[in-house]
């Protein structure tokens, strides 16, 4: 590493994970690194919150693509056990059809395979065949797509990757390519429910997205011991141990210039020198707010014509009571699948009957709750954009708390001793997300690797972006891997030299 690096001060807006695994990256390349957090605390939306001893994650709770954390800590000489502990779930979640109508997805592919079976007779090694074919497209979208910068069509010129594009089975919808493989309506909502959340329909999601099955049940469903946030504070002691600076309660304001290249990071407090900056906050808002227009890549036209995944609505619930008939995680597919989706995507409003996730880590980890007591946290997948009230979020409280009792045979309201609420104005206060989002850009053909807003500022030399808006897309997996993606391109435009144990 030589000495231009050593001396290259780099500045990452925003402690999620993206810029966590930026951070990481860039300071093994030798630069010196700080990260400014407008938040309290770090982890962006996979941060955590605690009230009367509950624990809650308050964003991501679904440890999926444990390879891709395997990968992050291997390349800085470190396993994932030198910072916290994962177990496999098994079952990995429930799924709720109606009243005494469930499905517990187990872990072991033969059981998996004899439940399929059982529902509709042969399915099971259909269901092999279906994860061989999502297996190849993992074994290629992740290793070689999703470590693509999205700069050129050169990228993607590799023989092995073109040959791979052809069976990505990108123009046949997901729907389509279940409906070959299984036809009982079970059977395909199982198979189905991960694409609720990658910002589309099943009709009009590629198949390419059949990975996602592979991820699920293939390679399972994980909970790091705590929670979620155990994740963000492994790599926040990584960060630590190779000299990143965190500094929190530091919301960036504005930028300094010299030419085209940005001088120093401006926040209400200090002014931070920068020889390169990476924004890993919100990419709407760093454009439309803190550049002036001549610095933006993006009209405001181009992003109010981004489709975007889902936001949330969540809950946050502490209860006097352990629970019963429900998993780690439990899905309710009570009603329409088909109908929700058109509530999110085709004519964005409040749905009319969502379906919903919850999520009880206490039953899998003690610690996260008091003796006797249960964390529950509760998730409506809802459009962008939308305006929510106390009135309406207490409209779709009593709404699932009634077919969440109903379905699991319990009293579950009389025993809420802490409550709160969690929705767009939410995410837009605390994380200055684009129409309040909470999964970033919608996984379409037209917001794919080079489709996406790209990960450099075309105007600005030392402006890059990381994260849910730019490449790989939205996901916690994907995000360490923007991280990743941002520092090569940094490395590579600054004419620094790799150090090969990281290629």
């Amino acid at each position: 590493m030589n000495s231009t690096s050593q001396s290259a001060k780099a500045i990452v807006i925003g402690a999620g994970f993206a810029g966590l695994s930026a951070a990481c990256h860039l300071a093994k390349q030798g630069f010196s690194v700080t990260i400014l957090e407008k938040n309290e605390d770090v982890g962006g939306r996979a941060r955590q919150w605690k009230k009367d001893g509950f624990v809650f994650d308050m964003g991501p709770s679904w440890y999926w693509m444990p390879d891709v954390f395997d990968r992050f800590f291997a390349q800085f000489g470190k396993k994932v056990s030198d910072y916290y502990t994962i177990e496999r779930l098994d079952p990995g979640y429930r799924i709720f059809f109606d009243l005494n109508d469930f499905i517990d997805v187990p872990a072991e592919l033969s059981q998996l395979e004899e439940l399929f079976n059982s529902i509709e007779p042969g399915s099971g090694a259909r269901l092999r065949e279906f994860l061989a074919e999502a297996a190849y497209k993992y074994e290629v979208g992740i290793n070689d797509l999703v470590y693509k910068p999205g700069r050129s069509l050169a990228e993607y010129a590799d023989l092995r990757v073109l040959k791979g594009l052809f069976k990505m089975h990108i123009l046949r919808s997901v729907r389509a390519h279940i409906q070959k493989f299984v036809s009982h309506p079970k059977l395909q909502q199982i198979l189905e429910f991960p694409i609720l959340f990658l910002g589309g329909t099943p009709e009009n999601t590629p198949a390419l997205y059949s990975l996602m099955n592979y991820a699920d049940l293939v390679l399972g469903t994980w909970y790091p011991k705590t929670g979620m946030y155990a994740v963000v504070e492994g790599m926040k002691n990584l960060a630590i141990e190779l000299g990143v600076e965190i500094k929190t309660n530091q919301e960036v304001s504005a930028f300094e210039y010299a030419g085209n290249s940005i001088v120093a990071v401006k926040t209400a407090k200090d002014v931070f020198e920068a020889d390169v900056v990476v924004a890993g906050a919100d990419y709407h808002h760093v454009e439309q707010k803190l550049l002036p227009r001549a610095f933006r890549n993006y009209s405001n036209k181009y992003w109010e014509t981004r489709k975007l995944a889902p936001s949330s609505l969540i809950f946050y619930l502490g209860l006097d009571c352990k629970l019963k008939n429900m998993q780690h995680h439990t899905l309710f597919f009570d009603r329409s699948f088909d109908d929700h989706a058109y509530d999110i995507y085709d004519e964005p409003k409040w749905p009319k009957e969502p379906l919903f996730y919850t999520s009880v880590t206490s039953l899998t980890d003690p610690t996260v709750a008091p003796q006797g007591c249960e964390t529950l946290y509760i998730l409506i997948p809802v459009a962008p954009g939308l305006t929510d009230t106390d009135e309406v979020k207490e409209h779709y409280y009593e709404m699932v708390m009634d077919r969440l009792e109903k379905l699991t045979d319990q009293n579950v309201r009389d025993h809420v001793i802490v409550k709160r609420s969690y929705a767009h104005q939410d995410f837009i206060n605390d994380y200055h997300s684009f129409k309040g989002n909470a999964y970033g850009l919608a996984n379409t053909l037209s917001q794919t690797a080079i489709l996406k807003p790209t990960l450099k500022n075309k105007k600005l030399k030392n402006l890059y972006y990381t994260g849910q808006l730019t490449v790989p897309g939205p996901g916690v997996p994907p995000s360490l891997i923007s991280g990743e993606v941002v520092t090569k391109e940094i490395v590579k435009d600054l004419k620094l030299t790799i150090n090969e144990s990281t290629v």
